[in-house]
């Protein structure tokens, strides 16, 4: 009877596998936000000002409560053209999105690619512990990809 002995083995080395790319590292963290009762001639003076098109609404402890869009301020606009005020005191509250999907920090970069082509969404705010703390947009994605190497794909 021949025994076959190979003698010792070395491991092999483990490969250094690249962390994962996440949200947390490509999200915009200084936010415009409102607050549910800031009026639409607030949001709209700070929508042009700071060239963006909506932004998180936001309570006191900083949750998120909905977001405010050039769309929904819109709504609020055509009503001052139907009954002739040039003011628009409508409250935030009032015409916000309240429906509103997020994203974790800890999702990867190419998971928050494909909710962004599923959902057809331009930006989701960033929640932690039901506390925002982020947003990331389709534009902070696409600049994120040229950025990384072929390894960490």
């Amino acid at each position: 009877m021949v025994k076959s002995f190979q003698g010792v083995r070395l491991a092999e080395p483990k490969r250094n596998t690249p962390a994962p790319i996440l949200v947390r590292d490509h999200m915009s963290t200084n936010l415009v936000t409102f607050h549910p009762e800031d009026t639409i001639d607030q949001v709209l003076e700070v929508l042009t000002k700071r060239k963006i098109s909506g932004a998180p609404v936001v309570d006191e402890s900083v949750g998120l409560v909905g977001i405010i869009s050039e769309v929904d301020c819109l709504k609020e606009i055509i009503k001052g053209k139907y009954t002739n005020t040039p003011k628009f005191p409508a409250k935030v509250k009032e015409h916000m999105s309240t429906d509103v999907m997020t994203l974790s920090p800890d999702l990867s970069l190419f998971d928050a690619a494909g909710k962004f082509l599923e959902l057809k969404i331009r930006r989701f705010p960033v929640l932690k512990d039901n506390r925002l703390v982020g947003q990331i947009s389709l534009s902070d994605i696409i600049r994120a990809f040229p950025k990384l190497k072929h390894t960490t794909w």
